[in-house]
């Protein structure tokens, strides 16, 4: 009888070894699958050739204004590498009958709603905390590797978010 009980003892664990070893096979062990972190150099190439399609799509729109790229490693927006290009001007001056617009800080209270909430700005099913807005036009991803956070400012709230597509796109495929 506990020879019987033996064989079956190990019949179970080679069975249920071999189950775990289809269902992870090769390399594919967890500590493997986790995305490798990307480098500061390859984040800052995606960051301006994202940032030279945003210029090239707010020209086709006739808008200006300040494009902001952003990616965070990870499941959780701990911190982020970003990148910024002024698209023509970065500021709307004061005038007499009104107190002008920061675009640069409009562009990154954008990047930051979309930050906590992980929507797309401006769509946040919550009123705006202080230090945001609500404003449209910037666009937010997860990627296989963490989360792309890209924002414009200058234009209408349509044109921004269409300028925020276009470098959207390019960080998204590579990350």
């Amino acid at each position: 009888m506990k020879k019987r009980l033996l064989a079956l003892g190990v019949l179970f664990v080679v069975s249920f070894a071999a189950l775990e070893a289809r269902a992870l096979p090769g390399d594919a062990s967890p500590a493997r699958k986790a995305a490798k972190p990307v480098s500061a150099k390859k984040f800052d190439g995606l960051a301006d050739k994202a940032l030279k399609a945003m210029k090239q799509r707010a020209a086709e729109l006739k808008i200006s204004g300040v494009a902001v790229v952003a990616y965070a490693q990870g499941d959780s927006i701990q911190g982020w590498n970003s990148k910024m290009a002024v698209v023509g001007r970065m500021i709307d001056a004061p005038s007499a009958t009104g107190k002008g617009s920061n675009l640069l800080g409009i562009a990154y209270a954008k990047a930051a709603e979309m930050a906590e909430t992980l929507q797309n700005s401006g769509t946040a099913k919550r009123p705006p905390m202080t230090g945001e807005f609500g404003w449209q036009g910037g666009v937010v991803a997860r990627t296989r590797t963490g989360c792309v956070i890209v924002a414009f400012s200058g234009g209408k709230s349509e044109d921004d978010a269409e300028v925020s597509r276009t470098g959207l796109e390019i960080l998204k495929a590579a990350l």
